[in-house]
């Protein structure tokens, strides 16, 4: 190997390092755009539910404001809202599971509405965790059929490697709330409270 190719290596890969510094090195990264989830909305589809409507999802009174606004734990970057914050994030995985499944109706008495209790991840070297939580509340005519903190978990082998850890970091995070929105409609007493 010539001297000019040996130099050329080095060069693209110095190239590569500093782009991954400028993609993954204290950076601040948008949460990627909701998503029906094909086994939510199977699930829903076959659990005879009346539709709804989703109203307000907004943080829990006594938390931190900063959680609903930018996620650490990532080694130095950050994640922000798709929506402009974490719990409308939410809110948008909810309304996209529904109106796939055909069970979104905004003239519907039947309201889902949340609270953001939890919202964290951790790009460790070793084991990553992630973990997400609201309350949720249905209200059919005016009065409350459901009210519930649901929790989603997350726990995964991470690299050390930041260009590695990090997007895998973002991954398992995004997942969640395809994770928790599961949960939430799997539960027999949310489907109780959205019963046709």
């Amino acid at each position: 190997m010539s001297l000019l190719q040996i130099t050329s290596r080095f060069v693209r890969a110095a190239a590569v390092a500093a782009c991954t510094v400028a993609l993954f090195g204290c950076a601040s990264v948008k949460m990627a755009a909701p998503n029906a989830n094909g086994d939510a909305v199977q699930a829903l589809r076959g659990a005879s539910l009346a539709p709804a409507k989703a109203g307000a999802f907004v943080l829990a009174p006594g938390k931190d404001a900063d959680m609903d606004k930018q996620l650490g734990g990532m080694r130095g970057s950050t994640v922000t809202p798709n929506d402009g914050t974490f719990s409308n994030d939410l809110r948008n995985v909810l309304v996209a599971n529904l109106k796939a499944a055909g069970l979104y109706d905004e003239s519907s008495d039947a309201v889902i509405t949340g609270q953001l209790t939890d919202s964290q991840v951790d790009a460790a070297m070793g084991t990553g965790t992630g973990r997400l939580a609201a309350r949720f509340i249905v209200t059919r005519g005016g009065r409350k059929a459901f009210d519930k903190e649901v929790v989603a978990d997350a726990k995964w082998e991470s690299s050390f490697i930041g260009a590695v850890a990090i997007p895998m970091a973002m991954q398992q995070y995004g997942g969640l709330y395809q994770a928790l929105a599961g949960k939430l409609f799997a539960d027999p007493e949310f489907r109780a409270a959205l019963a046709r």
